[in-house]
């Protein structure tokens, strides 16, 4: 078929008719030459154009693109330095640095099998390039230029220009237009399709004065080792099933190999939590500190695994929120995996179906090796469990924030064919729950290494920080709600039945202590001492202010959702800091999506814009904000797990950080200077509290920089609430 017999319009706009399918598919299907001349080139646009690109080929057609590089401002400079010293390799040099830069990782599996087709096309000669750049008397510039020829067999030719680049972003997310010409139409489009072709002759054969037009530089090689997954020439015919356009047009991805980057060292801690794991035959714990390089640690181990067995190994990685798995994906990638992401918002919309044919693959031997990353949820579905446990050989479970795998509902997705086992905690003991601890450590196995926020601080793997609590005190109506509650909760204990010496307590007791936390963390005195502790501060950057009414154990706690008592406390801190005190503060709760999340924080770390972050569960749900050196934590965890935590993400290195500033809002039920006023009774119903805040004051203040400054204020609460264990533990697991 030629040209004229297909329907061509004068015009396409991406918006509001498919481009690729309507024009790029059924031209370049019929084309043998395509000349392409562009601002800059992206191979994201063979998503749209791939069916045609290889008919092209197939037909032993040719591809002629013309690109200019991202050049920086030190590249033009250089450039024009080497053209004046007429030194053509140091131009060479600079153009080939410029366009290395641009070879990025594929972001998915569509986007490598596209990047495999383009590097074929120039491994076998289908595709050339040249690089064109714009002379000036003053300095030289990048060439924007955008259109394109294609010619048939019988002599046809069809000529565009306009807005549109090559790249997948131009042909689907932006409004952008192309004008198109038919030489066999009338004698104006033969024309102006005529002018067009001349006009790339011109500059393919560097015949325009006022542009350079360089060969390709050799960094051919460098391509096809980053990108080249097969080795098909794309001129020869290959079958193809449609089950729909593009996706289907390629082979099934090869999955690239498990590797430590150059880039990537272990430290002497890393490499003998592998030597520990690889003694106790690859199950295990990492119990390593928030900070300390759990995620690197894993990726090593699993790439040193991969090794030792002979290259055949399946990798399941398991984590509680869809950010992690995020996070976890670009950690993976630069070990040279590309994963398969699981989840209900992911943007590999065909997950299911991946895994479902990775799973039969490994079966059946047709590959040896796959990964996959999912969050607790998906892992603990029905579809997931029933797949993985069709797995057989060698299996490798790696489960992130582990210690979540203890709860009752989790414990039953942990599949027993998993051969090799690896949990990875900062705090792998669960609080109050025996039961759940021993059950992880029946199923991974012993710790590999222990290696606490101590060992980090002292091994300047985390700053040092200064400890500063401050107590505040519940007002009368707070301590009457307070002890009604504590009196209830005291009636279930009682009432609740043993296990193993342990009280196990209803849904309903639970509820009670839940609301009892949630009063204390919203207690109304900390935003008057909230006031007058950042009041010092009110010129500063790098502030966090922790608010957060409930525990993560919350049983209505979602994902994503704060309660309505934790955005009741997070605004009336916006008001103070931001309305009352002039300080430029934004929120940063779990409502804001992942690319939010990511402009707050960089404007956070200009510390322009954003001097606080007023943020809720952040800590708690993995999100790293380095830069933050003085946090104020209005409401705070009696579970150790998730202090811990919170505590660790504030220590992370940041330049120029030499050390972190805590201000933990201690909570107390009867102010130390009125205690003396109240009956014993009273007393002791208010010291439970005072024992837990005690606990976790003590923790801080131990590896603190400053831990005598906090010793008076410890000794002075234990002697007004009768508090006499050196050590404190709550009574009753809440």
């Amino acid at each position: 078929m030629s040209f004229a017999e297909l329907q061509i319009e004068p015009e396409y706009r991406s918006l509001t008719t498919d481009v690729a399918k309507n024009f790029y598919i059924p031209v370049l299907k019929e084309a043998i030459l395509y000349q392409r001349a562009v601002g800059f080139f992206a191979s994201s646009v063979l998503a749209q154009i791939s069916e045609g690109v290889e008919s092209l080929a197939e037909n032993g057609g040719k591809i002629q693109l013309i690109a200019s590089p991202h050049l920086q401002a030190q590249d033009m400079e250089a450039i024009e330095k080497g053209y004046q010293k007429r030194d053509t390799e140091a131009v060479q040099k600079v153009v080939r640095g410029a366009l290395l830069r641009e070879l990025n990782a594929p972001a998915n599996d569509m986007e490598a099998r596209h990047l495999d087709l383009l590097v074929n096309l120039i491994a076998y000669s289908c595709l050339d390039i040249k690089i064109a750049m714009v002379k000036s008397k003053s300095a030289m510039g990048m060439y924007h230029e955008k259109m394109g020829i294609m010619e048939d067999r019988e002599g046809n030719q069809i000529a565009f220009s306009g807005s549109m680049n090559e790249s997948g972003n131009s042909l689907v997310n932006n409004y952008e237009a192309i004008d198109v010409f038919c030489s066999w139409k009338n004698d104006f489009e033969r024309k102006r399709a005529s002018a067009k072709s001349n006009a790339f002759r011109r500059i393919w054969n560097n015949e325009e004065q006022q542009m350079e037009v360089l060969s390709f530089p050799d960094i051919k090689e460098e391509m096809i080792q980053k990108y080249r997954l097969t080795k098909g020439n794309p001129r020869k015919p290959k079958k193809v099933v449609k089950e729909d356009i593009v996706v289907t047009q390629f082979a099934p991805l090869p999955t690239t190999e498990p590797k430590i980057p150059e880039t990537v060292h272990m430290r002497d801690y890393q490499n003998q939590a592998y030597e520990n794991w690889a003694k106790q035959n690859y199950c295990g714990i990492f119990d390593m500190a928030t900070g300390t390089g759990k995620t690197y640690t894993a990726l090593a181990a699993i790439c040193k695994l991969y090794e030792k067995l002979g290259k055949d190994l399946v990798v399941i990685i398991v984590c509680p929120y869809q950010h992690l798995v995020e996070q976890w994906k670009t950690d993976i990638e630069a070990f040279g995996m590309k994963p398969i992401v699981c989840y209900s918002a992911s943007e590999q919309k065909d997950w299911k179906k991946r895994l479902k044919h990775r799973v039969n693959w490994y079966q059946f031997g047709s590959t040896h090796h796959f990964c996959m990353v999912t969050t607790n949820a998906t892992f603990s579905t029905e579809y997931v469990q029933d797949l993985l446990k069709r797995l057989k050989g060698n299996t490798l479970l790696v489960v992130d924030e582990a210690h979540n795998l203890g709860s009752e509902n989790l414990q039953r997705a942990l599949l027993p064919n998993m051969k090799y086992r690896l949990a990875l905690s900062a705090t792998i003991e669960r609080h109050g729950d025996e039961e759940g601890t021993q059950a992880l450590f029946t199923y991974f196995g012993e710790k590999c290494i222990e290696y606490t926020l101590e060992d980090a601080i002292r091994n300047e793997m985390l700053t040092p920080y200064y400890y500063y609590p401050i107590v505040v005190t519940l007002n009368e109506d707070e301590l009457a709600v307070y002890t009604e509650l504590t009196r209830k909760i005291g009636q279930m204990i009682a009432a609740s039945p043993k296990k193993h010496g342990k009280v196990k307590l209803s849904e309903a007791a639970k509820s009670i202590l839940i609301k009892r936390a949630r009063l204390v963390a919203a207690a109304s005195g900390k935003i008057e001492a909230l006031r007058e502790a950042i009041e010092d501060y009110k010129d500063k950057n790098h502030m966090l202010v922790y608010c957060g009414s409930a525990s993560m154990k919350d049983n209505d706690y979602v994902e994503g959702k704060p309660s309505d008592d934790e955005m009741r406390q997070i605004d009336a801190v916006t008001h103070l800091l931001g309305n009352q005190m002039g300080i430029n503060v934004a929120q940063f709760t779990s409502r804001e999506n992942a690319q939010k999340r990511k402009q707050l924080i960089s404007s956070f770390d200009e510390g322009v814009s954003i001097q606080a972050l007023i943020a809720i569960r952040c800590l708690d749900e993995g999100v790293n904000i380095p830069s933050v050196d003085k946090a104020f934590i209005l409401a705070s965890s009696t579970n150790p797990k998730e202090y811990v935590q919170r505590r660790g993400r504030v220590l992370r290195l940041y330049r120029g950080k030499q050390f972190a500033k805590i201000y933990d809002f201690i909570t107390l039920p009867i102010a130390l200077d009125d205690i003396s006023c109240y009956a014993e009774e009273d007393i002791a119903t208010a010291r439970s509290l005072a024992k837990r805040e005690l606990a976790r004051m003590i923790d801080f203040a131990r590896i603190a920089e400053n831990p005598f400054e906090v010793d008076s204020l410890i000794y002075e609460i234990k002697n007004a609430y009768g508090i006499k264990e050196d050590i404190l533990e709550d009574e009753c697991d809440e």
